[in-house]
């Protein structure tokens, strides 16, 4: 009974080998093919051989890969063609991937895939390239000319008006989600080839409506007309009347600001031949030799706003750089002014 047992064994045994060997085979046979069910960017590529595959790729995804790119931004439109871009659709690389995803698992797991019509089931992405400068030159080109500062509100000051300078919201372009973008649409082969540029309005630091705020306080003097005009939120509150230097000592021209203030001012006599036998001493404040009468406001170099006893020089140029006003005036003006208040001279 023994013989019987092992004849069929060995003829099971026989079986298995023939079997395996037939399995093996029929792998061995399709190793370059691609398993059903394997598609680059939804182009089948299931059944084919490597040559068979790249054909059916370049037919597939060359010709919209080599349609330009369209940027909308600005209410403008701009264009990167696939030449200037380089996009690269490298086939080679794609059959490589897909015969090599096919061949995914064990002689088993691909026969019993064979054998029952079960697909491998892989989905790969088009495997392209492209010039990051080329997206990048094209993107600084945009933004040159769609995006602008915002622009704060100003005040525009001349020696006898003030005038506002609206402020205006920038726009500001979404570079890195552009780039990104681009980059999406060259690398796709089902994209539309068209992006929308982002943009984001920047609002001013200083809006028209906040200028006045900003500037609680203003003086500006004429030298023309010798006055001075006090300014509150940019609306004229009183005029005085000054006297300015002579024209071998001219007041300065142009925007400052007040940068000091004292009661009853020292003067430090200027080295020149006009200070006669003062020049070089300082005359404390209060002395009769001293011009800087109750109140000093400086506001460029030696320059400054001070009150005289020479009541007769106002409405002229008679000083030797400073601005003199009343003493009266000068005090009264002396407590509306802080440092760092606004002076335009002209």
């Amino acid at each position: 009974m023994r013989t019987p047992i092992l004849i069929l064994l060995a003829a099971f045994a026989a079986i298995l080998v023939v079997g395996a060997g037939g399995l093996y085979a029929y792998d061995a046979a399709h190793d370059d093919v691609v398993a059903d069910g394997v598609t680059v960017n939804g182009v089948d590529l299931g059944g084919l051989k490597p040559e068979e595959a790249r054909s059916r790729l370049q037919r597939s995804l060359m010709a919209p890969m080599r349609r330009p790119v369209l940027v909308e931004a600005g209410g403008r439109e701009f264009r990167l063609s696939a030449r200037r871009a380089r996009v690269a659709v490298n086939v080679d690389a794609m059959v490589n991937e897909a015969v090599s995803r096919s061949r995914d698992g064990n002689l088993l797991t691909r026969s019993w895939r064979a054998l029952t019509g079960e697909e491998a089931s892989a989905k790969l992405r088009p495997t392209v390239s492209f010039s990051r400068r080329a997206v990048d030159g094209l993107v600084d080109r945009i933004e040159a000319d769609v995006a602008r500062p915002a622009q704060d509100a100003a005040v525009v000051p001349t020696p006898t008006e003030l005038s506002r300078k609206r402020g205006r919201s920038g726009l500001e372009l979404r570079v890195r989600a552009l780039r990104r973008d681009i980059g999406a649409e060259l690398t796709n082969p089902s994209a539309g080839r068209r992006v929308r540029g982002q943009t984001r309005r920047i609002q001013p630091n200083v809006t028209t409506r906040e200028v006045a705020d900003k500037y609680p306080t203003y003086l500006t003097v004429s030298k023309g007309q010798t006055k001075l005009r006090l300014w509150r939120n940019l609306k004229l509150v009183k005029t005085y009347d000054v006297a300015v230097g002579m024209p071998a000592w001219p007041t300065p021209d142009g925007l400052f600001s007040i940068q000091s203030k004292q009661v009853d001012p020292v003067w430090s006599v200027p080295n020149s031949s006009w200070a006669g036998s003062l020049a070089g001493q300082v005359i404390p404040g209060g002395s009769p030799n001293n011009p800087l009468k109750e109140r000093w406001m400086g506001f460029s170099g030696g320059a400054g706003i001070h009150g005289t006893a020479d009541v007769g020089s106002l409405g002229s140029a008679a000083s030797h750089g400073c601005v003199r006003m009343l003493i009266p005036d000068v005090k009264e003006l002396y407590d509306k002014v802080e440092v760092g208040t606004p002076i335009f001279v002209g």
